[in-house]
């Protein structure tokens, strides 16, 4: 047995991405491997690649570096979606040997033949077009929450995105095959699944390979309400446009799903919401925080926002800076726009310099914050339950309500991966808030 092969994984970008880099590993693992971190000398090295932003090419190289210093004798292959769009860039890094694109990259444990270096990387990318099948995949890294795919690939134009590009037409798991998965997450004592996808509010599209619809997101989600043995379900992000008040009504009365939305904006301008191509307006985001409010007012939500997309003037900014912060929502991740090749958003005129999308960025992120605590203090007093992770950090375990406040109280083992009952007390110098047990500690 002293002759099993060494495999470490590196996973940038969104948590699809972890789901696809959990599956490989679990291949790798079929035929024979043993998985070891990526800080650890390994005969493989397996970087699962992201293009949303400039810096993702950054860290590749970085990361590539990294393996080399490890073992300069080691495999390193290129998986996901930058190695689609830039197949030829990612093989010409000194180190890597193998790059495989979308379709590819699931069936990787058959391109490993010898694991001799090679002195050019080698490209097994298809034509885009191809990527029309469907693979399942969940993640499970720790123990407390598992990151479950259940859609693919997109179907929508917005001018600055690479993703239709990087993984093709949208298309969604089979209902009973995404049950299954559920089922097989829960069986490992795993509290909380987040269904993740591309575009998961398409849920149903490509469902049989093809463009027929049989079921819908809000099938999917009541379906998953019954499965048995999950404690908590929550959905990451999804299109306002996606997203209906069925499903906002489900939700609020469900066993399982939390009450935490996260919704992508990305601009408060209806101007620069059509040149993004965007398939709805500012209109429709009121509407669906407002419907949140109405039946679930101790909701999180969550908005993305794109700063210094060409055409933001100042007071397109503005626009986007005073819809947000008089709307009732509880954080944002902000994205500073970065030019990505063969998009439309790369040709267009307004280009905004560098130092002003800094500059916006940052006012956004104060603005997030601002919100994230006046969201906090909301919710002191207030009783919740708690999943607490499995790290001591500085003599602490922190842990997320249902509704995604972080919370931290004095690190105690048996705590780890389990559900309590709560008060929110106070928020402490760190941002996180502090609690009292409602309960004795459950008997873990």
């Amino acid at each position: 047995m002293e002759n099993r092969k060494k495999v470490a994984f590196y996973t940038l970008g969104c948590k699809l991405n972890f789901s696809e880099t959990s599956t490989i590993a679990r291949n790798f693992n079929d035929e024979g491997f043993d998985r070891v971190d990526f800080e650890e000398i390994a005969d493989i090295y397996v970087i699962n690649t992201c293009s949303v932003t400039e810096n993702a090419d950054k860290q590749f190289k970085q990361v590539v570096r990294k393996a080399m210093k490890l073992n300069e004798k080691a495999f390193v292959a290129a998986v996901g979606c930058y190695a689609q769009l830039k197949p030829e860039e990612l093989a010409a890094v000194d180190g890597v040997d193998l790059v495989l694109g979308a379709t590819e990259k699931f069936k990787i444990t058959d391109y490993i033949n010898d694991l001799s270096k090679n002195d050019m990387g080698e490209v097994h990318s298809c034509e885009i077009a191809e990527a029309d099948f469907y693979v399942g995949s969940y993640s499970i890294g720790d123990r407390t929450r598992a990151f479950l795919k259940v859609q693919d690939g997109c179907d929508y134009k917005c001018t600055y995105c690479t993703i239709p590009l990087a993984r093709g037409i949208s298309r969604s798991d089979a209902l009973e095959n995404v049950l299954k998965n559920a089922k097989e997450i829960s069986a490992q004592n795993i509290r909380e699944i987040v269904l993740t996808g591309v575009n998961i509010g398409d849920y149903g599209k490509g469902e049989f390979g093809n463009k027929k619809h049989e079921h819908t997101f809000l099938d999917l989600v009541q379906a998953l309400d019954k499965v048995e043995g999950i404690e908590r379900l929550r959905i990451s992000s999804i299109e306002p446009n996606l997203l209906k008040n069925e499903t906002i009504e489900f939700v609020s009365k469900s066993r399982t799903f939390v009450p935490h939305f996260h919704i992508p904006l990305q601009s408060g301008s209806n101007d620069i919401l059509k040149l993004m191509k965007r398939r709805y307006l500012r209109e429709v985001y009121t509407d669906r925080v407002n419907k949140i409010r109405e039946v679930m007012p101790h909701a999180c939500i969550g908005v993305d926002v794109i700063v210094g997309f060409p055409g933001e003037t100042d007071e397109h900014f503005l626009e986007t800076y005073h819809f947000l912060n008089e709307m009732d929502i509880s954080y944002l991740h902000v994205f500073t726009y970065s030019e990505r090749d063969n998009t439309e958003a790369v040709d267009m005129d307004g280009v905004v310099p560098a130092n002003v999308r800094a500059k916006r960025s940052k006012m956004l992120r104060g603005l997030s914050v601002k919100k994230r605590r006046a969201f906090y203090e909301s919710q002191l007093g207030t009783n919740r339950t708690v999943l607490f992770e499995g790290e001591n950090k500085e003599g602490y375990i922190h842990g997320f309500t249902e509704n995604y406040v972080k919370v931290k109280t004095p690190w105690n083992p048996e705590l780890v991966n389990t559900l309590q009952e709560i008060n929110l007390t106070k928020i402490d110098e760190d941002g996180s808030v502090r609690l009292e047990f409602l309960n004795k500690l459950a008997e873990v």
